[in-house]
């Protein structure tokens, strides 16, 4: 507990650090998302030992939420928190819904059922201009929806795209939320019940752990924090870019668990941090262009990962803990 709060106290003063350097302050900005992302993954993939190649689906959802109640798109204007709960609300029940189909199945087949819903996502984004709803279309395509409304945060006011420091903090902050849920979620007696499913499926129904609802839970935890960094995301950002919900995002972030280890909540921020970096600096800013290949890149990060490191940069916190990589 001390060494958290001394590495969040760390965090919390680094951008009085670094000054005003723009660049360094937005990358440390996306981290906070990737991070948030990367902690909800980790429930599903990690905990629950669930592979879930569309988490960008949710990532989506997050995004579209704070468009539709937060700009003049439908011309609704709530506050960033209840736009962040709204968020919770409909990713959540999405995640619970992609987990239905998923109830009889295991393996390689839920990874194709989630990929499925994470491309008819992605593609409802991108073509939802034709689709006619409330007067209006339910989104703009590729053109994007924008701009988004200020955020207001207690004792902060309105903050501003000048000053990047309080989207940094805002962004601490939700990295503290997801990480107190994932700690109390796995030691919690559905924690446990994550951790039987994923070791032994079968005998964890044998032993009476209801496996439906067990992962349900699963998704739409998962889910309900990827929608809070989509919805983080988009108000950073101040538009929706219906360009983003692609494929390679899902394994980006995917990349992330994996490369911190599966079901380790410190090493998933750490896999975020690292990772976040070589896609800012080394892939954005390489002297070769090797932006369209990114998507190889993170999948080579997991296959030396698995073959070099199988337990990721930081094992988990406890035996019981350790986990069993799902099949793909």
């Amino acid at each position: 507990m001390i060494r958290a709060v001394a590495v969040f106290a760390l965090a919390a003063i680094a951008p009085q650090l670094i000054g005003w350097d723009v660049e360094v302050l937005h990358q440390m900005i996306l981290a906070t998302a990737y991070a948030v992302m990367a902690l909800g993954l980790n429930v599903i993939v990690g905990f629950a030992g669930l592979l879930d190649l569309g988490y960008v689906a949710f990532f989506a959802i997050g995004a579209y939420t704070a468009a539709y109640f937060a700009s003049g798109y439908w011309d609704i204007h709530l506050n960033v928190l209840l736009v962040l709960a709204l968020a919770v609300v409909t990713t959540g029940v999405a995640g619970a819904l992609i987990g239905v189909p998923t109830l009889r199945l295991r393996g390689d087949y839920i990874a194709i059922v989630t990929l499925a819903f994470g491309e008819i996502i992605g593609h409802v984004a991108v073509n939802g201009e034709r689709i006619k709803l409330f007067g209006g279309t339910l989104t703009m395509g590729p053109i994007g929806i924008g701009p988004l409304d200020r955020i207001g945060l207690p004792g902060v006011g309105h903050v501003g795209a000048l000053d990047l420091r309080p989207w940094y903090w805002f962004g601490l902050a939700l990295i503290a939320l997801a990480l107190i849920v994932n700690v109390r979620l796995r030691d919690s007696r559905i924690g446990r019940a994550w951790t039987a499913m994923r070791d032994d499926e079968e005998a964890a129904a044998v032993a009476g752990i209801p496996i439906a609802h067990t992962k349900l839970m699963a998704y739409g935890t998962g889910a309900a924090l990827g929608g809070i960094a989509g919805a983080f995301f988009a108000f950073y950002l101040g538009t929706v870019d219906a360009g983003r919900f692609e494929f390679s995002f899902s394994i980006f972030i995917l990349s992330m668990v994996v490369l911190g280890g599966l079901g380790s909540i410190w090493g998933v921020v750490i896999g975020a941090v690292v990772l976040s970096v070589l896609n800012g600096y080394l892939l954005r800013n390489s002297l070769v262009d090797v932006s369209d290949y990114s998507a190889g890149i993170y999948g080579a990060v997991l296959v030396v990962t698995m073959l070099l490191r199988p337990e990721g940069l930081v094992r988990p916190a406890t035996k019981s803990s350790q986990v069993r990589t799902p099949t793909a």
